[in-house]
């Protein structure tokens, strides 16, 4: 059914909200997403979109979710789809796909811009815009296809005009678009203004708000710092204060979203929402339960018990057999281990707290701070005064010295700069860059620091944190050989390497997960947010190299900087290694500067 016809069967007063989720990095990420999807369907959401990787990269995933939510949970599908750097036939053959299995709503996206010759010569001059998208679709599927754009109350963050970007959406409206969903936000007189500038130029199609609640500090900023986004001082002030408390930060972001919406409603007489949910469960239920929404659980498991009360004053899960004698049957308690399925991926929560990439892989929520997928952060002229223009192996490597001594603020793997832990260790991550293994992601050994300490605190108060070091690089083949030589007189590391071709490396004999970042708290079980295991490797090994062919095509075809980047991400070694022993905390450090 199309969106708007399921907004205009509402009564004119009633609320509704949608949800967003992406396509998981890997298989057991997109099981329990399914698993959740599955609970949150009984939230009754107006419909569920479906992001869409840059490229098409997600097509195949991106369709199967949209279908399964579809058939399987009752969720109204809205596929989205991005035409930049897409050529025609993926785009005809997602929009096949999408009618053949009874999708009939499409976000159109312009997606990211083509970033240097080679990226824009290999797509099809067809798309290029989003309005390019919506006449195609009318075009070949007339109206049968409910077709959704994207505003920005604040401006397109690729645009510096506020007023052309307005005429650019009353065009893809005029084109065919029925309803808008707009980009996050977090100042609602903004929001406003901008919905008042599109109702006087004849923008009448639904506006619906993109509300993304925060799930963490260090993903908040980066997001917002990403589109652009204006936070009002009194957020940033209340954030300050709580930053390093991650439980503080996911409470605050539940009720902003809360004072934001009830702004919305009660005031402005706005009642559809879009939540983004980063494909994480309890904030998005706490924040409709506070709104009233949706039932409380606690109200929902009381209908649920006194629906299944029976006549004679037991709960029935099922069907409740009785013993020969008549009796009810005893209570068997439920052993865990005996169960055939995960039972990580049934609860809400246990994945509640995504640290960065090295979360836990089997999380929906893996890998993914902002939903967006691979590309670089920042914009390509920004980059190229960072990053220059290297052309010898020296240039590279001055390029990473000069980002782990705070000279720049960004490398094409994080654009931000690095983390106060990070000056313990920073003379011995330039003395590894000299000796020419490139340094994307590290971590100093900590033992028992108090989980409020400004350098290595998270969580909350009252705890202790730990960490083990770990050292992740680029590094050549020759120096591969010889460091696996020294890791094999040291019982204390382990590592995985890989290459780009996903030939892999390791010395750990069985696949398990190696927490790198714990934390005992007061009533808490450990909290084991980093954990780094193969299959978490081998996912961000993926975005990795993809990174580095972005960082290529900055430059012109076969200039020598681009030679230079594509012969090391073409031939260098990817390498993760783990210090086990957090109480020594040189220890990482002998096996690449000690004979």
């Amino acid at each position: 059914m199309k969106i708007t016809d399921k907004i205009n069967n509402l009564e004119p007063s009633q609320p509704f909200y949608s949800f967003e989720y992406f396509p998981p990095k890997t298989d057991e990420g997109l099981t329990n997403l399914y698993d959740r999807l599955k609970r949150m369907s009984h939230l009754d959401p107006l419909f569920a979109s479906f992001t869409w990787g840059a490229g098409g990269s997600t097509i195949d995933r991106t369709t199967d979710m949209c279908a399964t939510a579809q058939s399987l949970y009752g969720l109204e599908s809205c596929m989205h789809l991005t035409c930049t750097n897409v050529v025609r036939g993926t785009i005809e053959k997602a929009l096949k796909e999408a009618k053949s299995a009874g999708i009939q709503n499409i976000l159109a996206l312009r997606g990211d811009p083509p970033r240097g010759q080679e990226y824009w010569t290999s797509c099809d001059n067809d798309f290029t815009h989003a309005i390019d998208l919506v006449r195609f679709i009318r075009k070949e599927y007339e109206d049968y296809f409910c077709i959704g754009v994207a505003g920005y109350p604040e401006g397109n963050p690729d645009s510096d005009n506020k007023e052309q970007d307005l005429k650019f959406l009353k065009q893809k409206v005029d084109a065919g678009a029925d309803f808008i969903i707009t980009q996050l936000f977090y100042d609602v007189n903004s929001f406003i203004e901008w919905r008042e500038e599109c109702r006087k130029i004849g923008i009448n199609v639904p506006i619906i708000p993109g509300i993304m609640p925060i799930q963490g500090y260090n993903s908040f900023r980066r997001i917002t710092n990403l589109c652009r986004i204006h936070i009002p001082s009194e957020i940033l002030n209340v954030l300050e204060q709580i930053k390093h408390d991650d439980q503080a930060v996911k409470d605050y972001g539940v009720t902003l979203a809360v004072s934001m919406i009830s702004k919305l409603v009660n005031v402005h007489k706005i009642r559809g929402f879009h939540l983004c949910t980063m494909n994480l469960e309890k904030s998005v239920r706490l924040i409709l339960e506070k709104l009233k929404f949706v039932q409380t659980e606690e109200e929902r498991n009381l209908r649920r018990l006194n629906r299944r009360r029976s006549s004679a004053g037991f709960v029935a899960n099922d069907i409740i057999r009785q013993e020969p004698d008549g009796s009810l049957p005893t209570a068997k308690p439920v052993i865990w281990k005996e169960q055939s399925v995960d039972y990580l991926g049934r609860s809400e929560d246990w994945d509640n707290f995504p640290n960065g990439r090295w979360g836990d892989a089997r999380s929906p929520a893996f890998g993914e701070l902002d939903g967006y997928g691979v590309s670089l952060r920042i914009p390509p002229e920004q980059a190229l005064r960072y990053w220059q223009n290297p052309t010898t192996l020296d240039d590279l490597k001055q390029v990473f010295k000069s980002y782990i001594l705070g000279e720049i603020p960004a490398l094409p793997w994080y654009e931000e700069p690095l983390y106060a832990e990070t000056e313990a260790i920073q003379s011995n991550l330039v003395q590894l860059n000299e000796l020419g293994y490139l340094t994307v992601s590290s971590q100093p050994a900590v033992d028992g620091a108090k989980s409020d300490d400004p350098i290595y605190g998270w969580g909350p108060r009252g705890g202790y944190v730990y960490q083990k070091a770990f050292v992740e690089f680029f590094v050549s083949p020759e120096n591969l050989e010889k460091l696996i030589k020294k890791i094999a007189k040291n019982p204390w590391i382990t590592y995985y390497a890989s290459n780009r071709n996903g030939n892999l490396k390791t010395n750990i004999k069985e696949d398990a997960p190696s927490a790198v970042t714990w934390g005992v708290f007061p009533g808490k079980e450990i909290v084991q947010p980093t954990i780094i295991e193969e299959v978490s490797f081998k996912a961000w090994k993926d975005e990795a190299y993809a990174l580095w062919t972005e960082w290529e095509h900055l430059y012109p075809k076969d200039s020598p900087s681009q030679r230079l980047l594509r012969d090391i991400g073409d031939n260098w070694w990817l390498v993760n290694l783990v210090h086990h022993n957090y109480v020594e905390s040189e220890g990482i450090w002998d096996i690449f500067f000690k004979p």
